[in-house]
């Protein structure tokens, strides 16, 4: 139950034109700026997964690999996602609590 109203939540971000996603954007902004959050499929790859997370933990920003490519994707309404960036700290707000409440 919880895991929908997260990629529920990311929809909306989207929606809100809150959210980076995909390969090189996501890792141009990452190279440019910092996030509050980001989700990185639990199925991307290897090597997908290895420069996301170093680039996250480089730059000391929480990241959750929970969903796959798939349901990253359809959540915002595009297609397959290795990493979706949550640019906003209201909805990374948001989105922690939902993580939390899963635990």
């Amino acid at each position: 139950m919880e895991k929908q109203k997260i990629l529920n939540l990311l929809g909306m971000a989207q929606k809100s034109g809150k959210l980076v996603s995909g390969d090189f954007a996501s890792e141009a902004y990452l190279k440019k700026t910092t996030a509050p959050l980001l989700f990185i499929a639990s199925d991307g790859g290897n090597d997908n997964k290895k420069k996301y997370t170093f680039l996250a933990e480089k730059q000391q920003i929480e990241h959750v690999d929970l969903f796959t490519k798939e349901e990253l994707g359809a959540a915002i309404g595009k297609g397959q996602r290795v990493i979706v960036i949550v640019n906003d700290y209201g909805f990374a707000k948001a989105l922690r609590k939902l993580l939390c409440a899963m635990e």
